[in-house]
Order: C-alpha cells, then sequence, then structure tokens
C-alpha cells in the first residue's frame, strides 16, 4: 500500500534549490521517500548509496559517486562516517549545478542540525514522523484512528495489520536501535542494560520521568541514566517534553514527560492514546518548523498540587492552544476550567477516543480526535 508521505510537495520545492536532509526513526520510511526521486526507484538504482554496504562505502570513500549516471545521489545512513559533513560539503560545492543531492539518518543529522556548520545555507533538513490520522487518507475515519491505536504509525506493522508481525517487529527495532545503532552514537558497553531500559521506557509514558527512580530500577547512576535516555531520544526511539511554566500559577519547572516514537509499545489504553496524541502533535509543530520556520514546541501542564493538561502547543515561546486526552468521557475536565482561569492560553481542547461531538462550554471543546486533527488540520 503505497501512500504520499506528507512532506514531498515541501521536498519537491527545496530539492531545486538545496541539499534535502530528511531525519527520522528507523523504518519511518526516510529511504522509501528518498527513492522517489530516482529513475527508477529502487535501492539497485546506482544513485542510491548505503553506507551500511560494503560496496557503496568502497565509493564513497574513494570519492567515486556515480554523478554521471544518476542527477541526484541519494546518500543513506551517510552520517555514520566520521567525516561526512565535509564529504557532503565538497560535494555541494562542486557538483550542485548538475546533481541532486539527498542526506538520510535516524540519528546524528538532528543532533548536527543544533551546531554551526559551514554546511549553513546549503541544505534544508525535514523530520519524518509515522503515519498519523491525516495521512490515512483523504477522508480519514475511526476505523483509520483504531488501526493506529493497535499498530501504531509505522509503515511496515501498520498496513501488513498482523498482530504477530507487529509484536516481531518491534523486538527487532527495539534490539536493532538499542544495540547496532547505539554503538554509532555513544560508547556504551553495558548493551544488556541499555535493552532493559528500552523495554522500560513505555510503561514510563504518562507521567513525570523520574531519572532518579530509573537508575535506581537499573543499578546505574542518575547521569548515567540521563545520557542513555538522551541517546534513545537522539536515535528517535523516544522523546521527552518539557513542562509550560505559567506565571499565575504554582507550575512544575524541571520534570519532563516521556513518550515513544512508537505509541504501540505503550500497553495501557489511556496512556497509548496520549502518546498517539503526543506525536500528532510534535508532528504538528515539526512540520511548522521546518516548512515555514516558526518555532514551535509541545509541553505540558501541571502544579504542584497535581492538576494537570497533557499538552500545551507554543508558537514563538507563546501557547496557542492546550489538548487533554481522555479515551471515552464526555464531561469537561475540571482541569481546564481551572487553568483557563489562570492562563493566558486562548483554547482548551478535550480530545476522545469516541465518535460524538459534545460541542464547547466557556473554557473548552470536548470532540473526538479525528474531529480535532481535521479542523486543526494536522498533518
Amino acid at each position: 500500500m503505497k501512500k504520499l508521505r506528507y512532506l514531498q510537495p515541501n521536498l519537491n520545492d527545496v530539492i531545486k534549490r538545496k541539499m534535502l536532509f530528511i531525519g527520522g526513526p528507523r523504518q519511518v520510511g526516510k529511504t522509501t521517500l528518498a527513492l522517489q526521486y530516482l529513475e527508477p526507484p529502487s535501492v539497485k538504482n546506482p544513485g542510491y548509496l548505503n553506507w551500511d554496504r560494503n560496496t557503496d562505502k568502497i565509493l564513497i570513500l574513494k570519492d567515486q559517486l556515480p554523478l554521471e549516471l544518476s542527477e541526484t545521489i541519494v546518500l543513506d545512513e551517510i552520517h555514520k562516517y566520521s567525516k561526512w559533513r565535509n564529504l557532503i560539503k565538497g560535494l555541494y560545492d562542486k557538483h550542485f549545478e548538475e546533481n541532486r543531492f539527498i542526506v538520510t539518518g535516524s540519528a546524528r543529522l538532528d543532533t548536527f542540525r543544533k551546531g554551526g556548520d559551514s554546511l549553513l545555507g546549503r541544505y534544508r533538513y525535514f523530520r519524518l514522523h509515522p503515519f498519523s490520522v491525516s495521512e490515512m487518507g483523504k477522508n480519514p475515519n475511526q476505523s483509520d484512528l483504531e488501526l493506529l491505536m493497535k499498530f501504531g504509525g509505522f509503515p511496515e506493522p501498520l498496513f501488513a495489520q498482523k498482530e504477530n508481525e507487529h509484536r516481531i517487529w518491534q523486538n527487532d527495532r527495539m534490539v536493532k536501535v538499542a544495540s547496532d545503532d547505539i554503538r554509532d552514537l555513544e560508547n556504551i558497553k553495558d548493551i544488556s542494560s541499555l535493552l532493559l531500559l528500552a523495554e522500560i521506557l513505555p510503561s514510563k509514558v504518562g507521567s513525570p520521568l523520574s531519572l532518579k527512580s530509573l537508575g535506581e530500577d537499573l543499578s546505574i547512576s542518575q547521569p548515567t541514566a540521563e545520557r542513555w535516555v538522551e541517546a534513545l531520544s537522539s536515535l528517535y526511539y523516544c522523546y521527552t517534553i518539557l513542562p509550560y511554566g505559567a506565571p499565575k500559577i504554582r507550575a512544575v519547572k524541571k520534570l519532563k514527560k516521556l513518550y515513544m516514537w512508537d505509541w504501540s509499545q505503550v500497553d495501557e489504553k489511556g496512556f497509548r492514546f496520549e502518546n498517539l496524541v503526543a506525536s500528532h502533535l510534535l508532528k504538528y509543530c515539526h512540520f511548522i518548523t521546518d516548512t515555514e520556520g516558526f518555532p514551535m514546541e509541545v509541553r505540558y501542564l501541571r502544579d504542584t498540587d497535581g492538576r494537570e493538561i497533557d499538552f500545551v502547543v507554543l508558537k514563538n515561546k507563546v501557547p496557542i492552544f492546550a489538548v487533554e486526552c481522555k479515551t471515552g468521557d464526555r464531561t469537561l475536565s475540571r482541569h481546564i476550567e481551572y487553568f483557563k482561569a489562570r492562563t493566558k492560553i486562548p483554547e482548551f481542547y478535550q480530545v476522545h477516543l469516541g465518535k460524538n461531538d459534545f460541542g464547547s462550554n466557556s473554557s473548552g471543546r470536548v470532540l473526538p480526535f479525528v474531529k480535532f486533527c481535521k479542523e486543526l488540520g494536522l498533518v
């Protein structure tokens, strides 16, 4: 089942002017997306080179890229090469009038983007996310949401829709990220404990993350636990969001909340739905940042008395709306009413897994998550 990914119209415009950097989780579809710019769109096309293939690695190291055989060159996982930045800069400066370049990676492209480098101005970076409600078709419905809840948003298990294949895929992906990929990023020797951490993290979704408690569970120090979580985050295995410190309330200001890129790893239905919503909002924020340049963030709101709103979306550091998740509750949360009166957040939404739109009152609106995605234009 082939679908045009949501980033493609933006990529079509940018590739004429700059190099394309495409980052995102392992098996999210980066290679498939990049191959669409080759003819034929195949890994056997001479324009596709993967650092993990020895024959391609030799061509890259010997500076023997097939520039005359393919106008577009796709360099997959090239970030594993320690001198990849200089390589890419040289290719761009010497050949960009004749060739187009696409660089994909599941880790360091994002880390590299945060620092300065001579590549500045030569590329555009896009983050590819798993499938979301809005990508499921022209008129997504409740069945599409149920599929996403069950199988997650990664293409292979989502479109296969087989429970046993889904479990096998999850296990394989976790091992590859937490053992194979991590060696290219961090000098972590205790891989068995890191794998255990990867298994534990889905159970931490939905509550503020205690690194101290996590360290105690694994018999490692708190700084080590923090470093390992950051390493897995840089590999798009999990991600964290910060609290929103509203000035007129006693807001929690330090503890982060953690979510998984594959929300189907989360067992409990309510927390899985919360993770799914978090991922949709993060995708929305990344898309606006990557295509329009506005700084966007997803945060959560919690005060010291335990009142909480699951998510606050900020644009240019200013809150534009907040979202509370409920699996099937039609009553507007009292926490929404409390924070509506005490913050400058203009809109509050309470989304649920059902089909009924219960409308709005002066504090907020209760509506199905599918309808929420359509009305807000989430990608």
